[in-house]
């Protein structure tokens, strides 16, 4: 049988209707979480650029320990999803207690971290005292949101894993909606509170991000959920060998997730070398961009539940096809993305009103640049995250993504913004090189299938 006829055998019937059902979820849970920076943006750019400015760098650098904190709960998501595809529902509670406990030692270093360092870390991306400033409040309150994090995250892993995402998303919209509801009151100073422009913001995000773990706990352990683990489950992992094998495929992931999004902070910090318009502009697209990706971050770990799935029940042959006919469908996803985002970009930039002209015309370019991104990031984006990782093949994506960010990417880059001093638009583009170089590794490493390994047998 031709590929194409084995890519179709294996694929029928239920497995694309399984892909969206987990999909659709996580997309918009995606979505929500992005907005969740993007209302942020845009009510605090009714104040001015240097508040838009400042909270796209704060906002930039939060991202980066929250994708820290993801990585860490890739390993429970990896182990969770195969004891899931083995049947074994003891392995799966007692993987997502250890998730919890492990991400939540990670999430309390964040908060040190932000609390001590605040404007180091804002310095890192501007020279201006103002945006150092306003971003330094937004990080020392927000920091004690990375703690909602670790908590929302190492339970939607095990979720997502039983083919039940849906839940987690319910409460994250819960925890959106008084998101804004809060930004509205403490930004603007509604209903007789004080009006506290970006410290409002920051308020209302850790008190959004309370209210949708006691919403999402309560419920689960109301219900005696499977993932509603006790202290019994907790001691049960506390075993060298359990801590070792999460650890092992965790770390990897965690430091790759940590390089990459900390080079996306870099980019913000080349950016910003083309002043506060470019760093403004750069803001602009930073939620734009979320939202968009959210489709292709939903269909990828969507797919990684499957995989992992399959992987758990050894379904070797089945997998490896499975992989091509995802890869497929994501590509066309993201050319029906891109599409829409060109169409609407006028709506979406016309709603951020403080930006001046010049800098308006700049976002026009980003926008278009942008869509070509989309579809650049779909095919690494799918076998990175649904694939490879899905079968514990973390070294490679952290080997991968080092050299295609930070020995390719960042020093192109940096070099066209120092010495050079081209137009921010062509940083811009720059900023994709990194995506290229990725489609051939992802795909070469895809073909080879030595990420088709079972992660739950002795």
């Amino acid at each position: 049988m031709s590929v194409v006829s084995q890519v179709l055998h294996y694929t029928k019937g239920d497995f694309f209707r399984h892909l969206i059902a987990i999909a659709l979820p996580i997309s918009l849970q995606s979505i929500m979480f992005s907005s969740r920076g993007l209302v942020d943006v845009l009510m605090l750019g009714q104040l001015g650029e240097a508040e838009i400015a400042a909270v796209g760098v704060a906002a930039r650098a939060t991202f980066v320990t929250t994708i820290m904190l993801v990585g860490v709960t890739t390993g429970g998501a990896l182990l969770t999803a195969q004891y899931w595809g083995a049947g074994n529902q003891r392995g799966v509670r007692e993987s997502t207690a250890l998730t919890w406990l492990v991400s939540m030692f990670f999430a309390l270093f964040t908060v040190a971290l932000f609390l001590i360092f605040p404007s180091e870390i804002m310095a890192l991306a501007t020279e201006s005292q103002r945006v150092n400033g306003l971003g330094s409040q937004y990080l020392i309150i927000t920091s004690f949101s990375m703690l909602a994090v670790a908590c929302v995250s190492s339970m939607a892993v095990g979720l997502r894993a039983m083919h039940k995402p849906g839940i987690s998303t319910f409460f994250s919209g819960i925890g959106i909606l008084a998101n804004v509801f809060l930004n509205w009151l403490l930004i603007f100073g509604k209903w007789g509170f004080p009006a506290l422009g970006i410290q409002g913001a920051a308020i209302a995000t850790v008190i959004s991000g309370l209210v949708e773990v006691g919403c999402l706990f309560g419920y689960l352990y109301a219900k005696q959920h499977l993932l509603a683990f006790h202290l019994g489950d907790i001691r049960a992992v506390l075993v060298w060998k359990t801590i070792v094998r999460f650890l092992k495929l965790s770390l990897p992931t965690t430091v790759n997730f940590l390089g990459w999004a900390g080079g996306l902070f870099v980019y913000h910090a080349i950016m910003g070398q083309t002043g506060v318009q470019g760093l403004a502009a750069l803001s602009v697209m930073t939620p734009v961009e979320s939202i968009s990706l959210s489709l292709l971050i939903g269909m990828s770990n969507a797919a990684a539940v499957l995989v992992g799935n399959q992987l758990g029940a050894r379904n070797f042959d089945a997998v490896y096809y499975q992989a091509i006919g995802i890869a497929v469908v994501n590509v066309v996803a993201a050319v029906v993305v891109a599409f829409l985002l060109y169409l609407v970009q006028i709506p979406i930039l016309n709603s951020f009103s403080a930006l001046t002209e010049q800098t308006r015309d700049l976002a026009d370019k980003f926008i278009v640049i942008l869509s070509l991104g989309i579809v650049l990031r779909s095919v690494p984006m799918m076998l990175i995250v649904g694939v490879l990782r899905a079968g514990g093949d973390v070294k490679f994506c952290l080997a991968q993504d080092t050299v295609a960010q930070w020995l390719i990417g960042i020093p192109l880059a940096a070099f066209a913004a120092i010495y050079l001093q081209v137009a921010p638009e062509w940083i811009y583009l720059l900023f994709l090189t990194e995506e290229v170089v990725k489609w051939f590794g992802s795909i070469w490493r895809t073909k080879s299938k030595r990420w088709m390994r079972n992660l739950i047998e002795n």
